[in-house]
């Protein structure tokens, strides 16, 4: 794991000495913008991202080892986290809309986790709800929050009329605030703009980013498919944990195929979901001969990407 993070610190430096231009993260949400990128490209920027993506992973690392999703004790969802950085050079040198997405996802995973058969949990939900609609003030990406934690708590047993009722003010009360304060009106209404995969033609000029993304959902969707049948056999509450991970990979591959525009902003919460899913297939598997072998291609895949993209960037 100290490798694969030294190697994402490296890759941000390399992106910034070649000049790498940072990944287009932009776009409206609700009253406000992140115009493009949260800070201005530069060593500061990068330096911030790269130590936001360094505390996801840690901070899923902690995760583990209080809830223990992944039975095993293992570190290679950080790593393999680290190493879909690494495929994707410009999303590294400055700190962007999708690295914030991927952190505020992972902190709030922990109230969610820890509200299990919790018939007094209305506060997590108030709060992670609120949380996520204070993001689609500013990005409509942040949406994909919602159904993901509304599945995650209705999994964890939870949902009462009392949580239907926090859910309801903590996703209003952000809005209650911006417009009672005077910080904005609804004439700053922005509806969303939302462009679908569909809407892509044959001969149009396919990005890297999102070539990167497809691979990267088809890999979540088949490694969660094959982890599923194992999960299932599990105590009720690593079954329901796991089970919020692939409620959270299918909202983000859905969220894509809605608003394809949006990919930088989401991808980094997918290689979070599917790197998850990567250390289940591993460990699951610990009889299997030369299992290392797959780590090892997806290691010189990542590295290979990475390159390709500094090379056409």
């Amino acid at each position: 794991m100290i490798l694969s993070a030294l190697a994402l610190a490296f890759t941000a430096v390399v992106a910034l000495l070649m000049g790498v231009a940072p990944v287009a993260t932009g776009g409206r949400g609700v009253f406000f913008s992140f115009d493009s990128r949260l800070l201005a490209a530069g060593p500061a920027s990068a330096a911030i991202n790269v130590l936001c993506l360094l505390a996801t992973g840690g901070m899923m690392l902690a995760l583990n080892k209080v809830f223990t999703f992944v039975r095993s004790t293992t570190h290679l969802f950080a790593s393999a986290f680290f190493w879909l950085q690494v495929a994707q050079p410009q999303g590294l040198v400055a700190f962007n809309t999708g690295t914030l997405l991927c952190l505020v996802t992972t902190m709030a995973t922990l109230p969610l986790f820890a509200s299990f058969q919790d018939r007094h949990a209305q506060r997590s939900i108030f709060l992670i709800f609120a949380l996520a609609a204070t993001g689609c003030l500013f990005h409509y990406g942040f949406l994909v929050l919602i159904p993901a934690f509304l599945l995650g708590f209705i999994n964890m047993g939870v949902f009462n009329l009392k949580g239907v009722l926090a859910m309801l003010f903590g996703l209003v009360t952000p809005f209650w605030i911006t417009l009672g304060l005077g910080i904005a009106s609804p004439a700053h209404f922005c509806a969303p703009d939302f462009v679908g995969l569909w809407h892509l033609v044959p001969g149009d000029d396919v990005d890297l980013l999102l070539a990167l993304a497809a691979v990267t959902a088809v890999l979540g969707i088949v490694l969660a498919m094959m982890n599923m049948a194992t999960i299932m056999n599990y105590r009720m509450q690593p079954r329901v944990y796991n089970a919020f991970f692939v409620f959270m990979l299918i909202a983000v591959v859905v969220a894509m195929i809605i608003s394809y525009h949006d990919t930088a902003v989401l991808l980094p919460l997918l290689e979070l979901m599917t790197a998850v899913q990567l250390a289940h297939a591993h460990t699951l598997r610990s009889t299997m001969p030369y299992r290392y072998m797959f780590v090892l291609l997806f290691v010189a895949g990542c590295i290979a990407l990475g390159t390709v993209h500094l090379l056409m960037s």
